[in-house]
């Protein structure tokens, strides 16, 4: 009822105020705007009528609203409009919020444009699932064509990707979490908000997610969540489960909102090796404050030690050595066929760190034993050992097979050798949990 009593007072506001003759121009052009698509798309009137940007008076043209001289402006009944709104256009009233995406590695996720995942695409599939795939998630170049009638090529329009890249030189697209037009915050503070692009057999972090106990609590107890309120403070304004937005974004009684997705990941687990970020510890430790809002550091620390310990132990057991060994192979020039993926070993060691890897440090990052296990290392070990070493072995080369040999002969892969009754015997001596204890930071 607020937000209808505001809206009516709004309209008239529109009507009858008497404001300066361009202040008056545009209050008349909104007014057309909103009459307009109340009937042509009521949806989209309905979604901007119970948002906060028609409580505060935000309307149709301070967002479209175009300079003339604007690459992607056009005229439309009267008034110069761009159908894009960027991270620059929304800046104006939320500058510190542009500024942290700005930095974030969400506006750099449209650089995947020019990496590995878009030629796989372009070359195996082709240019349309480049489009409907690839940059629907990480963000389009978005192209200009002056024969459109709103200015924006189909090659890549519609597109909201988390890192598009805009003609205005800014990077990223707000409604890829706040939809619009309602652009709520209790829709972005909602795990299903991230899940359009965080899921999947490479990143499948709404499915971890979902099988962790913090996904149980947080679907059996999500009227307790309070998503709606102005303030959202883990520990005091909610408690019952976290969401993606409590650990990356949100505030905590220490910490304030950011929209740089990164300010708390040790990590990156996407590359096939992870790696530390750039100042991980204090990254870390921001993390750890938002764990403390509901877990005593005994928990915390041990979390993080199990979870650094796995993810070692998919780093040193499977990614370097299958990383050494396939540049070892291009080295000595020994793929049959020239293109990048025209061979089937390069597909199997693509999903050894691109798919499994992945699974596994995402599962155990955000405690889900399922795709740690099943959907992670054990589909790493079954790739590694029965289908990436045997391809590698099928090329008859002296110096890969040696290197195989000397591999295999390490304490960690030398299993496969030994009797089972012995590995089961030195699994209950603790003997093969000794060969990885120096992957815990703490050894017990």
């Amino acid at each position: 009822m607020q937000n209808r009593s505001a809206v009516a007072l709004l309209i008239a506001v529109l009507s009858f105020w008497p404001f300066p003759a361009e202040a008056q121009k545009n209050k008349e052009l909104a007014g057309k705007c909103l009459t307009c698509h109340k009937q042509v798309s009521p949806g989209l009137y309905q979604q901007w009528y119970e948002s906060s940007h028609a409580v505060h008076q935000v309307t149709c043209i301070d967002c479209h609203g175009a300079d003339k001289r604007d690459i992607d402006a056009f005229s439309h009944n009267g008034a110069q409009i761009a159908v894009l709104v960027t991270p620059k256009d929304c800046g104006v009233c939320h500058a510190k919020e542009r500024d942290q995406v700005g930095g974030s590695h969400h506006a750099r996720a449209g650089q995947i444009l020019e990496s590995e995942d878009a030629y796989l695409a372009h070359v195996t599939a082709g240019h349309p699932v480049a489009i409907t795939g690839c940059e629907a998630c990480h963000g389009a170049n978005v192209r200009i064509d002056k024969n459109s009638p709103n200015k924006l090529s189909p090659l890549s329009w519609p597109n909201s990707g988390i890192g598009r890249i805009n003609p205005d030189g800014s990077l990223g697209a707000c409604n890829a979490c706040h939809p619009r037009h309602l652009f709520s915050r209790a829709q972005a503070r909602q795990p299903q908000s991230c899940s359009k692009c965080h899921l999947g057999p490479d990143h499948p972090q709404k499915e971890v997610y979902e099988e962790s106990k913090h996904g149980n609590s947080y679907a059996t107890a999500i009227e307790t969540m309070n998503l709606h309120s102005d303030r959202w403070v883990v520990g005091q304004d909610y408690y019952a489960a976290p969401t993606c937005a409590t650990c990356h974004m949100s505030a905590t009684a220490e910490q304030p909102v950011t929209h740089d997705v990164g300010t708390r990941l040790s990590y990156s687990l996407r590359p096939a090796i992870s790696k530390r970020q750039d100042n991980w510890q204090q990254k870390r430790q921001a993390m750890k404050q938002v764990c403390s809002a509901c877990h005593r550091s005994g928990f915390i620390d041990g979390h993080y030690a199990q979870f650094d310990a796995t993810v070692a132990l998919y780093d040193e057991k499977f990614a370097k050595p299958a990383t050494e060994l396939m540049t070892l192979i291009r080295k000595r020039q020994l793929l049959e066929k020239p293109a990048s993926f025209a061979n089937d070993i390069e597909w199997t060691y693509w999903e050894i760190w691109h798919h499994e890897g992945r699974r596994a440090r995402h599962g155990v990052s955000m405690m889900g034993p399922d795709y740690t296990w099943w959907h992670g290392l054990y589909e790493v070990a079954q790739h590694f050992y029965f289908k990436f070493l045997p391809q590698a072995m099928e090329l008859q080369d002296p110096e890969v097979d040696a290197w195989i040999d000397r591999l295999l002969a390490e304490p960690e892969h030398r299993w496969m050798e030994e009797q089972t009754e012995v590995l089961r015997k030195q699994i209950r001596d603790g003997k093969v949990q000794a060969i990885y204890r120096d992957l815990f930071p703490q050894k017990p």
